[in-house]
């Protein structure tokens, strides 16, 4: 997968993933203008959606309700060193649903591909490169 970055002015940034463009900006207090989420908002946001697909999936692949169930997600700040400490995750259940389906679910939310990917980090390689002009016929 390749995703393309670039500037759309100001303090906005956009990735372009697919089809999809992914819109980012800064807040006001940072001297953006607030028009989408900064970055970091996506990664944190990205940590919940991806367990809760999990979660989903498994509500699903035993035919039970999903319409009520959400996943809240917390932020736990280093006062010290304002670096995010700790995310809490919290699945809201339906009261109806037997308690034996919660470790499982619990479980299936640790799947989570970006909950791994903080668990082993990958090796960062930053470069620059000059694009070569178009060769003239």
């Amino acid at each position: 997968m390749e995703i393309t970055i670039t500037f759309a002015g100001g303090t906005k940034v956009d990735a372009s993933v697919d089809k999809y463009v992914i819109h980012t900006d800064q807040p006001v207090n940072e001297g953006g203008q607030g028009t989408a989420p900064e970055p970091f908002v996506y990664l944190l946001a990205s940590m919940g959606t991806c367990a809760a697909h999990y979660v989903f999936k498994y509500l699903e692949s035993r035919d039970l309700p999903r319409e009520s169930v959400r996943l809240i997600q917390k932020h736990e700040w280093d006062p010290k060193t304002k670096k995010l400490a700790k995310v809490v995750q919290i699945i809201e259940l339906s009261p109806d649903l037997d308690e034996k389906h919660h470790k499982p679910i619990i479980r299936s939310a640790s799947l989570c591909a970006v909950k791994k990917l903080f668990e082993n980090p990958p090796a960062f390689d930053i470069q620059t490169q000059v694009p070569s002009a178009p060769k003239a016929p």
